[in-house]
């Protein structure tokens, strides 16, 4: 009988050790991979269309250094502590606790992968095969593409964090060159200049309103970021990589998004390069900029789930994988409202996550079973977030756990 031990290569349960750890140069390639969120664009779009030249240069520069520190500080908390969002959490809200941000993170990236699925299959079935494709009708033909792609994304996230690198490697370089180079393309074709084109339609879109838009955009996916800074070297890199990352992954997005729109009516820069008659290079583009946000959204919903009925990290991101490629489509057709909704749940959890930790940074952790301070934070931020529209929604629900905890510590500390 061997006395081999099975090594659990991602770290489930337990800290990442400095075995474990990966170059910086690697996480700065996942990090930046996760940031490429083909949905980043449809907000360019947004920005281009309500907002001029210097007012989406602002906008995106305001709302970049809000989203770059918000998940700064949660990277910096993954690499020193080497624990997942969902280990932190059972620190935060307690062992059953933490089941409600497991869930929430496992049920928004489950959806942004389905909808990512869709984004893929849907083009490449009208453009590639010519079929028509409405809400109401999608050929087996489409279907096999999402089934095909659901296969292959499960697959990297199943493999876990050696497998998301060795993509991040291909894909990343792929998408920010070709992507770059047909945008730049799409402008130097265009009538006018890139400023003029701005200048258009009607500019209805405050500078921060916009800076909210790119808060928004991604501020639900950073909140899992300690999944992936947890293997950086030191909390200094996983900080920096995440900053770094985040602030140009998702200007490039946005800025994709805005060209597209304002020269081709599109919102993706795929449809930029379908104009310039660079099809099969846009297939690939579209491929690997969603790939690199859904085998990471993947990867996390198994963290989550893993966290709430005990099985391996492996066989919930099979679960999760066959959810979201079976309802890829509706989701695509019907849900996407709905997960934007659930963006607004998650900036809580976070806030709450860097609190608690830097609260607790030099006691020995002791996990309640449900910390119902934090608990109600989450609630009632994410309540807030979504229905007060003054200011940015994801600091307005921030703001409110993190009162709902400081309240709830101030209780517990005097007992």
């Amino acid at each position: 009988m061997s006395n081999k031990q099975i090594t659990d290569v991602d770290y489930t349960t337990s800290p990442v050790d400095r075995a474990g750890r990966k170059s910086t140069l690697s996480m700065f390639m996942v990090m930046l991979g996760f940031t490429f969120f083909s949905a980043s664009m449809w907000v360019g779009q947004q920005l281009a269309a309500g907002l001029d030249f210097m007012g989406f240069v602002w906008a995106l520069i305001l709302g970049g250094l809000i989203l770059a520190a918000y998940t700064g500080a949660l990277g910096y908390i993954g690499a020193e502590s080497g624990l997942s969002l969902d280990m932190l959490a059972r620190r935060s809200f307690g062992t059953k606790g933490s089941w409600l941000p497991s869930a929430m993170i496992s049920f928004t990236q489950i959806g942004w992968f389905g909808v990512g699925l869709a984004m893929f299959a849907i083009p490449v079935a009208k453009e590639l095969m010519g079929l028509d494709v409405t809400p109401d009708h999608m050929p087996w033909q489409g279907y096999l593409l999402v089934a095909i792609a659901g296969i292959l994304m499960t697959a990297s996230a199943y493999f876990g964090i050696k497998s998301l690198t060795i993509i991040s490697y291909f894909a990343v370089p792929a998408v920010a060159i070709l992507g770059t180079v047909a945008m730049v393309m799409a402008v130097q074709r265009g009538d006018t200049g890139l400023v003029e084109q701005f200048a258009k339609g009607t500019k209805d879109l405050g500078i921060i309103a916009g800076a909210g838009l790119v808060v928004g955009s991604f501020v639900s996916g950073g909140t899992a970021t300690p999944n992936f800074t947890r293997f950086a070297k030191s909390g200094k890199v996983g900080f920096w990589t995440t900053v770094v990352a985040f602030f140009i992954g998702n200007s490039l997005m946005f800025c994709f998004g805005a060209v597209s729109s304002i020269y081709v009516g599109g919102n993706d820069i795929f449809e930029v390069m379908l104009n310039l008659n660079l099809f099969y290079l846009a297939v690939l583009v579209l491929g690997l900029n969603i790939w690199t946000t859904n085998d990471n959204a993947l990867y996390s919903a198994g963290l989550g789930l893993s966290n709430i009925f005990g099985f391996s990290k492996k066989a919930m991101v099979l679960v999760s994988g066959v959810i979201g490629t079976v309802a890829a489509v509706w989701l695509y057709w019907n849900f996407c409202d709905w997960l934007n909704v659930l963006n607004c749940t998650l900036p809580p959890v976070g806030i709450i996550l860097i609190l608690s930790y830097f609260a607790d940074r030099k006691k020995n952790p002791s996990e309640r079973t449900v910390d119902w301070s934090a608990v109600a934070g989450v609630i009632l931020g994410a309540i807030v977030a979504n229905l007060v529209h003054w200011g940015f929604p994801a600091l307005n629900g921030m703001a409110v756990a993190a009162l709902c905890w400081g309240i709830g510590r101030a209780i517990q500390t005097r007992k």
